[in-house]
């Protein structure tokens, strides 16, 4: 591993941040800033809930909440903690929601799906703290695993987060999905990263329970390079990550066959989702991160300019 001094030699002013140059880095800020700055430029126009003089709504206390928001006359009321939420005029709230399910453990080059994307949340959460949102992060795989608030003081929080986490186990998207936007109660801004491993009607049913309270939702979808292309050599089997079970393969066979449904799988993905106004940005995670981050910042643009 790199040290932090020797890292941060190595990247600033470099836009083109390389995934096996981030593997050898090993501090996740110090990845988050060499790939935003100097490449994001103020896109920051939210009509999101944050800390002014003007009360919108109470909410549930949850773990990370300021104290100092805790309405203590509803407690003596009620038995029950709730924080004061208020109108903002610029801040949004941010949920990084990050598919952590043992299929995300895969990569047939310098990095796994699950690291790749522990590298795009951080630098979307860099991007963030720059514009003073607040940040919120939480892991799933066929259930909820951790849940960190939004707060504009849990930068390092999530940072902490994502550098201990580990894939979990087999993925399930309609459950955790569901209880996550039960408990979504304000608008906001919801990345979801994930390999998206399910039928488009299902994952559409599933993601689309985001989309409520005029949530903008966006969709990184991962996927690495020999999932794309199937190009194998002479392995006869293949083991399903989610299941562990080996399945046998003939890869010359059917390797056309299986692109041409990649791609299928992609297109009616962008469909599904851009009919519900679900923004979709696929990732081969072999490519530099600034890449899609681009997308990502341009879509941001597009949303801001047509509200």
């Amino acid at each position: 591993m790199l040290t932090g001094r020797q890292s941060q030699q190595q990247l600033p002013g470099q836009r083109f941040v390389d995934p096996e140059v981030l593997t050898r880095i090993d501090n996740l800020e110090l990845i988050a800033r060499g790939v935003v700055d100097g490449f994001i430029s103020g896109l920051h126009r939210s009509p999101m809930l944050g800390m002014s003089v003007d009360f919108a709504e109470h909410r549930a206390y949850m773990p990370g909440d300021d104290v100092r928001r805790i309405d203590w006359r509803l407690f003596a009321r009620t038995d029950r903690l709730y924080v004061k939420e208020f109108e903002a005029d610029t801040n949004a709230n941010l949920h990084l929601l990050l598919d952590v399910s043992r299929s995300m453990d895969y990569g047939s080059g310098a990095v796994t799906k699950l690291e790749y994307a522990k590298f795009l949340a951080a630098s979307l959460a860099y991007q963030s703290r720059r514009q003073r949102d607040r940040i919120g992060l939480i892991t799933f795989d066929s259930k909820v695993i951790e849940t960190i608030p939004p707060s504009i003081k849990h930068f390092n929080t999530v940072l902490h987060a994502l550098d201990r986490l580990q894939a979990g186990g087999a993925g399930n998207y309609r459950a955790p999905l569901e209880k996550i936007a039960l408990n979504l109660r304000r608008r906001s801004l919801v990345v979801l990263i994930s390999d998206l491993y399910d039928t488009p009607e299902q994952l559409l049913s599933a993601i689309g329970q985001l989309r409520h309270r005029g949530n903008d939702l966006i969709v990184f979808h991962l996927l690495d390079p020999l999932e794309l292309s199937l190009e194998l050599g002479d392995v006869s089997s293949v083991e399903d990550l989610e299941s562990g079970v080996n399945l046998p393969i003939a890869t010359a066979q059917y390797r056309d066959s299986y692109r041409q449904l990649i791609r299928d799988h992609q297109a009616e993905l962008e469909r599904c989702f851009g009919a519900n106004q679900i923004d979709y940005i696929f990732a081969d995670i072999s490519r530099p991160l600034d890449n899609i981050l681009f997308r990502y910042l341009s879509d941001r643009e597009r949303q801001n300019r047509t509200r």
